[in-house]
C-alpha cells in the first residue's frame, strides 16, 4: 500500500447522517436563492410593464408643473391629515369630561332669618339667560374681545394675523389674537400655560366648540366662565362683587368697566387700581364706537361719569363661620350638578356680632397684661345648631380658624369626661375619694394650691378642680373607658391615652368641647354641630333641608349619669372656679380649664338654651401671665351668654331643680366684712389690680374654703354608709400605683 493510500485510509470518515444534513441545507439554500431571483425578475418585469403603461399618460411641457404640484399637494395633504389627527386626539380627550358642569361651588350664605351674610367659592353665577344680560354689556365684550365673532369658524384668522404684525412691530406681546371661542376653550378645558401644545389644543377645541354649540351658547358660556378678578367668574358674579347689583341693572359705564377686566382682571380690577380700571373702560367705549355698535354721542355720558365700585372693605362678614359652613356645604351638596347654591345657615348675627365684639374688647383691655393674643369661641344650641363662632382676633391677618382647626390642651375642662365615666360605673356625687399625693411611674400630679384635703366627696373635688381625684378615678375605671366616653359625647380629635389624660393633657378643638358638653345640656344625647339648614340650587329648588326641630336619637349618657353630672357642674359657677361665669336668674353649669404653665385658658359651659366653649392663649404656645379659665374665658362666656338669654324663655338644665341667682357682689361671709365687688366681673368696674395680685387673692380664698370644708367633712363621716364603689374609691388611698413612663406635662393646673 502506498503512502497516499495509507493517508487516505487514515482520514476519519463522515458519518452518513451528517452528510445527509449538509445536503439538505444546500438544497434549502438553493431553493431560497432561486425563489428570490425569480421574484425579483418577476417584479422587474411587472415594473417595466407598469412604466410602459404609465408612459402613455406622461405629461410634458407646462402641464407637467401643475400635475407635479397636484401630486405633491395630495401627498403632503395626506401626511398632514394624519399628523392633524394625531395632534387632535389629545385635545379631544379633554371633551370627554362633563365640561358643562362647574366643579367649584359658588355659594351665597344667609343667616337663620334669611338675610345675606356673605359668599364663598368661586363666586360664579350662570343663572341669568343671555337675553336678560344688558345689550351694552354684550356689545362691550364683543367690541373688545372679538368683533368678528359671528363670522369666523372659531379662529379669527385676520385677527390673529393683525395681532402678529402688531407684536412684531412692538417687539413683544401687545395684542392677543385669540377669539372668544378660543378663550372659552382655554377656560373650559385647558390651563394658562404658554406652550405650543396648549395653543394647538386650543385651536382644535375651538373648532370643536363651533361644531357642537351655537354662537349664542358659546357667547353665554364665555360671559359666565371668564375670570373677572376678586374671586368672581362671569359678568353676573362680577356685577354683584364690584357694584353690588344684578347684572340686569348695569349702566353703560359699569358694563364698559367689566368688559375691560377680560384682558387682565388683576391689573384692571377697580378695587385695586380704580384709575387704571377707568382708563381701560374708556378704551372699551372707544372700541364700541369703532366697531359700529354705538355712536360717540351714546357713550359720551359714560365717559363723563365713569363707574364707581362699591367699597367692600367695610363689609363685616362672619368669615370664620362662613369657612366652617362652606366645608359643610361641600359635603352635603357633593352630588349636585348645579354648583350655584344659596344656603340658609344657623347663625344668629346678633349673637355673632356680640361674641366678636366681646372677645376683641377683652383682648384689648386685658390681652397685654395677661400676655394673651388670641381667643376662640363656639356658641351653639344643645341640639346642634351653631349660632356664633369666633376663630381668632382678626380674620384679615389670619384665616386659621382656632375654633375648629387649632388643637389645644383643655386642662381641667376635660375632667367632666372622667367624672361622667366614673358616674356610669357606680360612683355618685357623694362618693368619697382621697385627695392625697399619688405617684404613677414617677409621675406625681399636684393640686393648684400645692395642698391636699384628705378624703373629700366627688362634688367638692370637681367644683374645686382637685387634680389627684380624677387621676385616681382614671386608675379605677380605666383611661380607655374615659376616651370612649369623650368620643361618644362628641370629641372628634384623636386622644392619646396617657397618665395625664384625666387632667386634660390630650389635644382637642374648641368646637369639639362645645359639641361634647352638649350631651350634658340636652339630657345625654349626642348632638353633632351643624351650620346648614337649607340648600337651594340656582333654580330655587331645595336639594337639602334639615328639620327645624332636630330630634336626637343617639343616647350616649344614661339619665342617671346626666343627673349626677349636672348636679355637680351647676355648682361650679356658684362657689367653684367659675364664679365669674354666673348669670343672674339663669341656671348655668360648666368647667374651667388651665393647662401647664398657663399656656391655655378655657371655660366650657351651658344652660338649658345654649352651650359655649371659650379659649384664650397664643398661637405659638407661649405661656400667658397666669391667665386661668376662671378669668377671661369665664368673663367672655358670661357676657355672651347673658346677651343670648335676653328676651327668651330660659330653659332649665336637664335633671336639675329650680334656678340659681348669684349676686354681682362676691361676699366673704366668714370674715364678717362688707361684701367686696369682684374687680374682674363684666358688669363691674375695671380692674385696678395686676394679674399677679388677683391670682394671690384667689389662692388665699381657695385655701380658706378648703379649711372650712375640712371642718365640715370628716374622713370617717360616711364610712358606715358607703356603697361598694365608694369603698373602692376610698381604698385607692392605700394602693401602690405604678406603670408608664414619666411625662413632661406633670403639673397641669386646676382651674
Amino acid at each position: 500500500m502506498t503512502d497516499t493510500e495509507e493517508a487516505e485510509t487514515s482520514k476519519p470518515q463522515t458519518p452518513p447522517a451528517r452528510r445527509r444534513r449538509r445536503i439538505g441545507l444546500l438544497e434549502i439554500d438553493s431553493f431560497i436563492d432561486d425563489g428570490f431571483y425569480r421574484l425579483m425578475n418577476s417584479m422587474s418585469g411587472s415594473f417595466e410593464g407598469l412604466r410602459s403603461f404609465m408612459n402613455r399618460f406622461r405629461v410634458r411641457g407646462y402641464r407637467r408643473i401643475g400635475i407635479e404640484l397636484l401630486s405633491d399637494s395630495l401627498t403632503f395633504g395626506f401626511v398632514g391629515a394624519v399628523l392633524a389627527v394625531l395632534l387632535a386626539l389629545p385635545a379631544f380627550d379633554e371633551t370627554e369630561t362633563d365640561w358643562r358642569t362647574q366643579d367649584e361651588f359658588s355659594v351665597t350664605f344667609l343667616d337663620r332669618y334669611g338675610n345675606e351674610i356673605g359668599k364663598r367659592g368661586i363666586l360664579l353665577n350662570d343663572s341669568i339667560p343671555l337675553d336678560e344680560i344688558p345689550d351694552h354689556m354684550v356689545k362691550a365684550a364683543l367690541a373688545t374681545e372679538d368683533r368678528r365673532f359671528y363670522t369666523h369658524f372659531g379662529i379669527d384668522v385676520f385677527g390673529t394675523l393683525r395681532a402678529l404684525v402688531e407684536n412684531v412691530r412692538a417687539g413683544g406681546v401687545v395684542q392677543g389674537g385669540s377669539s372668544i371661542t378660543q378663550q372659552l376653550a382655554k377656560n373650559l378645558f385647558l390651563t394658562n400655560e404658554r406652550t405650543l401644545e396648549r395653543k394647538i389644543k386650543e385651536a382644535y377645541l375651538s373648532i370643536w366648540l363651533e361644531f357642537n354649540l351655537t354662537k349664542r351658547e358659546i357667547l353665554k358660556l364665555y360671559l359666565d366662565r371668564a375670570y373677572m378678578g376678586n374671586g368672581a367668574f362671569g359678568v353676573v358674579a362680577a356685577a354683584e362683587v364690584y357694584f353690588g347689583k344684578s347684572v340686569k341693572e348695569l349702566t353703560l359705564a359699569e358694563s364698559a368697566m367689566l368688559a375691560g377686566l377680560f384682558k387682565a382682571p388683576t391689573k384692571y380690577a377697580p378695587h385695586i387700581n380704580l384709575p387704571a380700571a377707568r382708563a381701560r373702560a374708556d378704551e372699551v367705549l372707544t372700541n364700541m364706537v369703532q366697531a359700529g355698535f354705538m355712536t360717540e354721542g351714546q357713550v359720551v355720558a359714560a365717559r363723563r361719569n365713569p363707574a364707581t365700585p362699591i367699597d367692600s372693605s367695610q363689609v363685616d362678614a362672619p368669615d370664620y363661620f362662613l369657612d366652617y359652613a362652606f366645608d359643610e356645604v361641600k359635603q352635603l351638596a357633593a352630588g349636585s350638578t348645579d354648583r350655584v347654591l344659596t344656603v340658609r345657615t344657623t347663625i344668629d348675627t346678633r349673637l355673632q356680632q356680640h361674641a366678636e365684639a366681646t372677645t376683641q374688647s377683652f383682648l384689648r383691655q386685658f390681652g397685654a397684661s395677661y400676655k394673651a393674643s388670641e381667643a376662640a369661641m363656639v356658641l351653639r344650641e344643645p341640639e346642634g345648631a351653631v349660632r356664633a363662632m369666633v376663630g381668632g382676633s382678626d380674620y384679615g391677618e389670619s384665616q386659621f380658624n382656632r375654633a375648629t382647626q387649632a388643637l389645644r390642651q383643655p386642662g381641667s375642662s376635660f375632667k367632666p369626661f372622667v367624672y361622667a365615666t366614673a358616674m356610669a360605673h357606680g360612683y355618685s356625687p357623694k362618693s368619697i375619694v382621697a385627695d392625697a399625693p399619688i405617684s404613677i411611674g414617677g409621675w406625681s400630679p399636684r393640686n393648684y394650691t400645692r395642698s391636699y384635703s384628705g378624703n373629700i366627696p366627688l362634688t367638692r373635688a370637681l367644683v374645686k378642680s382637685v387634680n389627684t381625684v380624677p387621676v385616681r378615678l382614671a386608675q379605677a375605671v380605666g383611661r380607655d373607658k374615659i376616651v370612649d366616653t369623650a368620643y361618644r359625647m362628641g370629641i372628634t380629635s384623636p386622644l392619646k391615652i396617657t397618665r395625664s389624660l384625666p387632667l386634660g393633657a390630650a389635644e382637642v378643638t374648641v368646637h369639639d368641647m362645645a359639641q361634647a358638653y352638649a350631651a350634658f345640656a340636652n339630657g345625654g344625647y349626642k348632638a353633632p354641630s351643624f351650620a346648614v339648614r337649607t340648600i337651594r340650587n340656582s333654580r330655587g329648588e331645595v336639594i337639602f333641608e334639615r328639620p327645624e326641630d332636630t330630634e336626637l336619637t343617639e343616647r350616649v349618657l344614661a339619665e342617671e349619669t346626666v343627673q349626677k353630672m349636672n348636679s355637680i357642674l351647676v355648682q361650679i359657677p356658684q362657689w367653684g372656679t367659675a364664679r365669674r361665669a354666673a348669670i343672674p336668674n339663669v341656671p348655668t353649669a360648666g368647667k374651667t380649664g388651665t393647662t401647664n404653665a398657663y399656656v391655655d385658658a378655657w371655660f366650657v359651659g351651658y344652660t338649658g338654651n345654649y352651650v359655649a366653649a371659650v379659649w384664650y392663649g397664643n398661637d405659638n404656645n407661649r405661656p400667658t401671665a397666669r391667665l386661668t379659665g376662671g378669668r377671661l374665658p369665664a368673663m367672655t362666656w358670661q357676657a355672651v351668654m347673658a346677651k343670648a338669654h335676653e328676651n327668651i324663655e330660659v330653659k332649665p338644665i336637664p335633671y336639675t331643680e329650680g334656678s340659681q341667682f348669684v349676686p354681682k357682689l362676691v361676699a366673704r361671709a366668714e370674715t364678717g366684712k362688707k361684701p367686696v365687688r369682684d374687680p374682674l366681673l363684666v358688669d363691674g368696674s375695671p380692674s385696678t389690680l395686676s394679674p399677679e395680685a388677683s391670682s394671690v387673692l384667689e389662692d388665699l380664698t381657695s385655701l380658706m374654703e378648703q379649711r372650712a370644708a375640712l371642718e365640715t367633712v370628716s374622713p370617717n363621716q360616711t364610712a358606715g354608709t358607703l356603697t361598694p364603689a365608694e369603698q373602692n374609691s376610698n381604698a385607692l388611698t392605700d394602693l401602690s400605683l405604678s406603670g408608664g413612663a414619666g411625662l413632661q406635662d406633670a403639673d397641669i393646673r386646676r382651674n
